[in-house]
Order: C-alpha cells, then sequence, then structure tokens
C-alpha cells in the first residue's frame, strides 16, 4: 500500500508532495529529527563564539561547553518527556531509550543545559551569568531549528483549526505508523478533509502547526535580544529576557498542543506551569538584576 507523505497549508497555497522522515545509508535510517538537533548545536556553537569574541571571551570555552553540554541536555530532554508521560513508558520501558520515535522535553533539555554551564563556569573559574548571556541566542538558535524535526515527525501541532496557518497531514500516513491512537479524543477525527489525490479521495486532518508558531516567537525573540544585547544593564539580563519571553509564548502555544505532556489525570499541563515559574523566575531576576546595576 502507497504511503502517502504530502503536508499541505491550504490557506496559503503551499503542497510539500515527498516530506519524509529519514534518508537511507545502506539499510541504516538517519532520522531528519536527528540530523537537525545536531545541526542546532553546531550553529547555536558558532554564535556563541562569535558573541564571546565580542564580549571579551575566549572562543574556546563553548566549544569545550558544548562537549560537556551535548549529552545531559538530550538527556534532560528526554528524562522530562518519559517522566510526564509514564503511563506509556511504564508498560513499554524498551522504548524509554528508544530516540529515534522522537519523545524529547525541549524545557528538560534547557533546564539541563543551564545547570551544565553554571558547574562548569564554577570550574573553569568563570562567569556564569556572563556565560549563560552569551548562550541565549544559541538556545534560541537551537529551539528554532528543532521545532523543524518535529515538522518532519508530523508531531507536536495542535487540534482542528480552519486559521491562516492550518497543516493537512494524510490520515493514512499515521495508520501507516500505527498512530491514529495519538489523534482519538482530540477532536482532530470529527474534522477531516476530503482531498482527492491520484485519482482517490484520502482524509486529511487539518490541525494547528504549533511547531511553526513557537519557531516564530522564538525567532521574534531572538531578534529582541540580538538588538538589546549591546545595551543590556547586568550580566543574566539577557538570560532574564529569555525566560520571560519564551516563557510567555510557550504558555500560550502549549494550550493548543494536543500531545501535552500532563500532571496525573489532572488535565494540567505541566509545561504550562512550568512556564509560569520560568516567567515569575526571569521576572524576579530581572528586578533584582536592575536594583543591583543602579546601586553600583
Amino acid at each position: 500500500m502507497m504511503q502517502y507523505t504530502d503536508i499541505r497549508f491550504p490557506h496559503l497555497g503551499i503542497v510539500l508532495d515527498h516530506v519524509g522522515r529519514y534518508i537511507s545509508v545502506g539499510n541504516f535510517q538517519i532520522m531528519y529529527y536527528g540530523i537537525i538537533i545536531a545541526c542546532g548545536f553546531l550553529v547555536g556553537l558558532l554564535v556563541a563564539q562569535r558573541e564571546a569574541k565580542r564580549t571579551g571571551q575566549n572562543p574556546e570555552l563553548y566549544m569545550d561547553y558544548l562537549l560537556w553540554m551535548m549529552i545531559p541536555a538530550i538527556i534532560g530532554a528526554r528524562i522530562y518527556y518519559v517522566v510526564f508521560s509514564w503511563d506509556f513508558y511504564k508498560n513499554n520501558p524498551s522504548e524509554i531509550f528508544n530516540l529515534r520515535h522522537g519523545g524529547l522535553g525541549i524545557v528538560g533539555g534547557v533546564a539541563m543545559a543551564i545547570l551544565v554551564l553554571v558547574i562548569f563556569a564554577k570550574i573553569r573559574g568563570q562567569k556564569a551569568l556572563l556565560m549563560l548571556d552569551t548562550m541565549t541566542m544559541s538556545l534560541l538558535i537551537g529551539q528554532i531549528m528543532g521545532r523543524w524535526g518535529n515538522f518532519f515527525n508530523r508531531e507536536a501541532f495542535g487540534g482542528y483549526t480552519d486559521g491562516p496557518f492550518a497543516m493537512q497531514i494524510p490520515l493514512d500516513y499515521f495508520a501507516g505508523y500505527g498512530r491514529v491512537s495519538e489523534l482519538q479524543g482530540t477532536g482532530i477525527l470529527d474534522h477531516l478533509v476530503t482531498i482527492p489525490v491520484d485519482g482517490r479521495s484520502l482524509f486529511y486532518i487539518q490541525v494547528h502547526p504549533t511547531f511553526l508558531y513557537e519557531g516564530m516567537w522564538n525567532l521574534l525573540l531572538l531578534l529582541i535580544i540580538f538588538i538589546y544585547r549591546k545595551h543590556k544593564k547586568f550580566d543574566g539580563e539577557l538570560l532574564c529576557i529569555y525566560l520571560m519571553g519564551y516563557g510567555l509564548g510557550r504558555y500560550f502555544i502549549e494550550g493548543l498542543r494536543v500531545d501535552q505532556l500532563l500532571i496525573g489525570h489532572t488535565g494540567i499541563a505541566v509545561t504550562q506551569i512550568v512556564c509560569i515559574g520560568i516567567m515569575i523566575g526571569g521576572l524576579i531576576g530581572m528586578i533584582v538584576g536592575r536594583k543591583k546595576s543602579r546601586a553600583c
């Protein structure tokens, strides 16, 4: 049976006919998700090293930090996802280590990256807050690129919409990977769209491309930080702007997603609670930092 791999944005007039999930090298499949994550690390490193030169730091520090951070960040992202999806993983423990199917919580990855940086800076005798400011744009670039991994995996989307950015994916695609169960109970299957393709009438889901929303929001936040970075008042200010801005955008975008990680059976999205904490932490940091900078 032929599997259809097109992705459509009907109101934008965009039809992508063949969107695969991987490339094959012999009998081995390399997922685009992994390739994009790796490229995100590399681009983030280059940006951090350039910013380090501008602020009088040793750029090589950030290569060393990347080597320290890369694996723990992936582990942190995976732990975050597994812990809040435990109803599935407790019955499928072998899937815990199967990253090829996706399942990374970016919030957990960012938290681990920050923790590793603080430890790294202490060991190397560096200013942790200055390094965190230097890495802020890199974090955003990695997050923007990482969301396109979700695009290739057809994941991290929202509920049904007929808005201008509505995205359509063939239902056959999910059936081919045994993923139709992901759509049940979301209301998406109540709004299937029929489209003629190759002489057949195919069913498509039509959803919010929340990966795109988050990517666009992060791009805006990146531009704000890029413009403001030369005018910051204290070390750690760019990090505070990042925490407040990312937390705000992700809070609302998370509310649209159908794959939310929930706190038990409460129906409360854990990431929205975390985002509230992130915003409060960023705001407190900004207030304290501004007061200290004025006092000096």
